[in-house]
C-alpha cells in the first residue's frame, strides 16, 4: 500500500486520535511527509489500521486547525509548508528526555477527582463478568452509536436523575467531549456560528479556530450566559453549561432558560447543553436539564462519565433530537463506535447492578464534606477572601482582595508547589484582569484537605490588600 503509515505510540492512557495526530505531526515536522504530499484517505487508513473513520476524521481536523494540513474539497488532505517548524536535529529516542509534567504538593486543578473512594472491587467484578466465552461477540465492531444495552442504561438514568426525555435510539456514545463536540458541529452543518460562554470551557476556544465554524463569545454573569447578548449575534448554535457554568459556577436562571429556549425556537438555532458535573449538587433539589423543558427539539444534550466515574474511562454521550438522526445515519452511520465494546459492556453491568448510583451518592456526600471544610477554613480569612460558585460541582471561585492578578497569583503559588488556575485563563475577552482563582477540591485526598487549604490561604494572605 503506497501511503505513509504512522507509527502509533503504545501509551494506552492517551486517546487513540491523539496518538494518531502526534504521529502525523512528527512526520510532518521531521520531513517524513513532504510539502504537498497527500495523506491517505480516511477509508484507506481506517481499513489498514483497523480503527474507526471517526478517529481519523478527528485527527485530520486537528491537523487542519493547526495548519499542518490543507483540506481540499473532493481532493483530500495535503501537507502544508512547514519549513519553519522542521527540526534541525532528529527526535531524541530516549524516552527519559521527554518533558514530564511538574509535580505539586497540592493540586487544586478542577479536572481532578477523588481516587481513593472508587469502588475498584465492584468494577473488577463487572469486568470479570464481561470477559467470558459467552461474550465473544464483543470482539466484533458494535453499533456505530454504541451498544444498545448501554444506551438503554444511559437513557433510563438520564430520565430519572436529570429529567431528560429520550429513547436509546437518540443516544450516541463517544470517547469524550472533545470527540463529540466537533462531531455535533459537523452534524449541524458544514459551517455556522457557535456562541460560547465567556469565560468558558477551554475546549470551545480551541474549536473557535475551526474554519467551518466561527465562534462568538457571549459574556457570563452571576445568572449564567447573558442571553440578551445572544440575540445580537448571528449564532446558529449555542454551547452552554446551564446547571453549573464552567468555570464561574453560575446557575442559569429560570428566566434566562426560557429566553434561551425562545431564542432557539425563533431563530432555528440549536442549544448544546453540556451537563458535565450535574450529579454533584449540594444546595436544594437537583436542577433539571434544559433538554427536559424543550418542546421544539432544539436542545442537544451532552455529558460524560469523567467526573462521576473516572477521566480515563473516555466515555461520553450525547442525546440528539429525533429529526437529526436521519442526517446522522446518512453522514456518519458507516463509522464505527470510538469506545471499546468491553469498556461499554463493563459500564453497562456497573449501572445495571446499581453500583453507579450508589457510587455517585457516596461521592456526593464526600465532596460535600470537602466543600464544607473549604468554607470552614476560608471563613478564617473572610476579611479578604470571598468564595462563590459553590452550589454544585467540584470547584469554586475564590476572589482575593489584592492588587495582584489571578495569573500572577497562580505563578507565585506554582513556585510554592501549589497548583491552581486563574479565572482569566478561561476568558476570551481579556479587556480587564481579575484576581479570581479557580479552586478544584475534588482531587485533594481527605487526609490532606485541611492542610492543603491552610497552606493555600496562608500563602494568599501575604498578598491581599
Amino acid at each position: 500500500m503506497e501511503f505513509f503509515l504512522p507509527h502509533l505510540s503504545t501509551d494506552s492512557s492517551m486517546p487513540l486520535y491523539e496518538r494518531l495526530y502526534r504521529a502525523f505531526r512528527e512526520a510532518i515536522l521531521t520531513g517524513q511527509l513532504a510539502e504537498g504530499e497527500k495523506l491517505p484517505s480516511k477509508r484507506q487508513l481506517a481499513d489498514y489500521l483497523s480503527i474507526s473513520q471517526t478517529t481519523i476524521e478527528t485527527t485530520y481536523h486537528q491537523l487542519v486547525d493547526e495548519g499542518y494540513v490543507l483540506a481540499l474539497p473532493r481532493k483530500g488532505y495535503f501537507v502544508q509548508n512547514s519549513t519553519e517548524l522542521i527540526r534541525s536535529e532528529p527526535i531524541a529516542q530516549n524516552t527519559q528526555q521527554e518533558i514530564t509534567a511538574p509535580s505539586y504538593r497540592y493540586d487544586f486543578h478542577p479536572g481532578k477527582i477523588d481516587l481513593s473512594h472508587f469502588p475498584l472491587d465492584q468494577w473488577r467484578k463487572c469486568a470479570r463478568d464481561v470477559l467470558t466465552d459467552r461474550n465473544r461477540e464483543l470482539l466484533h465492531l458494535g453499533h456505530p452509536q454504541g451498544d444498545l444495552t448501554l444506551r438503554q442504561q444511559i437513557a433510563s438514568y438520564l430520565y430519572q436523575s436529570r429529567g431528560v426525555r429520550c429513547t436509546p435510539e437518540q443516544v450516541i456514545i463517544g470517547s469524550g467531549t472533545e470527540q463529540l463536540l466537533p462531531f455535533l458541529l459537523r452534524l449541524l452543518g458544514d459551517e455556522g456560528v457557535l456562541a460560547i460562554e465567556d469565560p468558558g470551557y477551554s475546549l470551545t476556544h480551541h474549536f473557535s479556530q475551526n474554519s467551518a465554524y466561527r465562534a462568538v463569545p457571549v459574556a457570563v454573569d452571576e445568572e449564567g450566559m447573558q442571553v440578551s447578548l445572544l440575540w445580537e449575534t448571528a449564532a446558529t448554535a449555542a454551547y452552554i453549561t446551564p446547571a453549573h457554568q464552567f468555570p464561574t459556577g453560575a446557575i442559569l436562571s429560570a428566566s434566562r432558560r426560557n429566553q434561551l429556549l425562545k431564542w432557539a425556537s425563533e431563530t432555528g438555532g440549536y442549544i448544546i447543553e453540556d451537563d458535565y458535573d450535574s450529579e454533584f449538587r449540594y444546595v436544594g433539589m437537583p436542577i433539571p436539564a434544559l433538554q427536559g423543558f424543550d418542546t421544539q427539539d432544539r436542545v442537544i444534550y451532552l455529558s460524560t462519565f469523567s467526573k462521576s466515574l473516572m477521566p480515563s474511562l473516555r466515555i461520553a454521550y450525547t442525546v440528539v433530537p429525533l429529526h437529526l438522526l436521519e442526517m446522522y445515519r446518512a453522514r456518519f452511520g458507516h463509522y464505527a463506535a470510538t469506545v471499546p465494546r468491553f469498556d461499554q459492556a463493563t459500564l453497562t453491568q456497573f449501572m445495571a447492578l446499581g453500583y453507579f448510583e450508589k457510587h455517585v451518592n457516596r461521592m456526593r456526600k464526600l465532596y460535600k464534606r470537602k466543600l464544607d471544610l473549604l468554607h470552614k477554613v476560608g471563613e478564617q480569612h473572610r476579611e479578604w477572601l470571598h468564595i462563590s460558585g459553590d452550589q454544585a460541582g467540584m470547584h469554586v471561585i475564590i476572589d482575593c482582595k489584592t492588587s495582584y492578578t489571578g495569573e500572577q497569583l497562580r505563578t507565585i503559588l506554582a513556585e510554592k508547589g501549589i497548583r491552581i488556575s486563574a479565572l482569566d485563563h478561561y476568558r476570551i475577552d481579556r479587556k480587564a484582569y481579575s484576581s479570581k482563582l479557580l479552586l478544584g477540591f475534588g482531587g485533594i485526598p481527605d487526609e490532606q484537605m485541611e492542610a492543603a487549604l491552610q497552606e493555600l490561604f496562608q500563602q494568599l494572605s501575604q498578598y491581599h490588600a
